[in-house]
């Protein structure tokens, strides 16, 4: 009974803190993620007031917050829209791999990491952070701008390219050989492209299977269906955020609308929950002696991924200052930042207070440069 009671004013305590951080990233118009991160560490191993009771559950939530961040993105998306972003905008895709991915593969291989991290950290500086870029264009009114298609359409193939990317990361990290990895990738590869394909064609059927017009049995059929697929690809190694992310891509029209206004507030809660679960396990001691890698990570990756999407809109036909604008809002890295990085912690730890590091920098540095790169140039 103790246990229970003392979990449950620490789970209030940081619920309430994290409202309240929430609220005041909002009056200076900031995204939270980086004050969750902070909160995290100051309640984690070595902060000023480590959690007992609370964490098993946090861990948990934080899984679920995973999740629900991934069923979301694939929510946003239709099968066809994936499908014709794939065949006009791959190009870009490949650029922005090469440009972002290998420099922190690189700076994995300086810091004497290891193949497996330099994976990981190249996830890590390459994507780009959907949520922090969605909420800096809504509030710099630019979701009309000529430019911004092509700043989605990097975001999507991005999202797309985690569908591979995590099961390859997922399979090195539980140290499977060669020939294991190639199984995982084929069978993921393999998902992926089922799933697209009964989108395409039965996307209509597998809708109407969850469809309700009560929000109780809609909110309960996606999040349980959600959570079973979940399980069931990390049961195959493929990651269970992947199998969330075809979940909402499968779900389309109607039901991914009612699905998505529903489990939204859900997934904000959760994601919160995640963040700060990153930071709990992150000691703040070790932050120190990896900021100069990070900062110099920030500084090389800000200029690659200005370059992305200046070079994707010249692509597009657009203007000079439309070019520097997408180059600038595609800065912002975050939450997939946290989550490669949070795979890949149990392998090299060190991986954990440098992602963090370079994180915290980015995720402030990019609501500016997409705010002044243009006037700058």
């Amino acid at each position: 009974m103790h246990d229970t009671t003392a979990m449950l004013i620490e789970l209030g305590a940081i619920i309430l803190a994290l409202g309240l951080l929430g609220r005041f990233a909002g009056r200076v118009g900031f995204s939270p993620i980086p004050l969750y991160l902070l909160a995290g560490l100051a309640f984690g191993q070595g902060g000023i007031l480590p959690l007992q009771a609370s964490e098993e559950f946090v861990a948990t939530g934080a899984e679920i917050g995973v999740i629900l961040l991934l069923l979301l993105l694939g929510l946003e998306y239709s099968a066809s829209e994936l499908v014709t972003t794939l065949k006009t905008q791959y190009p870009s895709g490949a650029v922005d791999f090469v440009l972002n991915a290998v420099p922190g593969a690189a700076m994995a291989f300086l810091l004497g990491w290891g193949p497996v991290a330099a994976v990981a950290l190249a996830g890590v500086t390459w994507i780009s952070s959907s949520g922090v870029i969605a909420k800096v264009l809504g509030d710099l009114r630019r979701l009309g701008n000529r430019e911004t298609p092509v700043v989605l359409g990097v975001l999507v193939l991005e999202d797309l390219a985690m569908a591979v990317y995590l099961p390859i990361l997922t399979a090195l990290l539980a140290g499977v050989g060669l020939a294991g990895g190639a199984v995982t990738l084929l069978i993921s590869l393999g998902t992926v492209g089922a799933v697209l394909y009964v989108a395409l064609r039965h996307g209509r059927l597998v809708s109407r299977a969850v469809s309700s017009d009560n929000a109780e049995m809609l909110l309960l059929a996606v999040l349980g269906l959600t959570l079973l697929v979940a399980g069931l690809a990390q049961q195959l190694h493929v990651s269970a955020a992947v199998g969330a992310f075809l979940v909402g891509i499968a779900l389309s029209g109607e039901v991914a609308e009612g699905a998505s206004s529903l489990l939204t507030p859900l997934r904000d809660l959760f994601a919160a929950v995640f963040f700060v679960f990153f930071g709990l396990n992150t000691d703040p001691a070790a932050i120190p002696p990896v900021l100069l890698p990070a900062l110099a990570l920030a500084a090389v990756t800000t200029l690659t991924k200005i370059a992305t999407g200046y070079w994707a809109s010249r692509r597009a036909g657009i203007s000079p200052k439309g070019r520097w604008r997408a180059g600038g809002t595609l800065v912002a890295r975050g939450e997939f930042s946290i989550v490669i990085a949070g795979l890949a912690v149990g392998a090299e730890p060190r991986i954990g207070p440098l992602a963090t590091a370079y994180v915290l920098i980015l995720v402030i540095l990019g609501p500016l440069a997409a705010r002044w790169t243009e006037p700058l140039a």
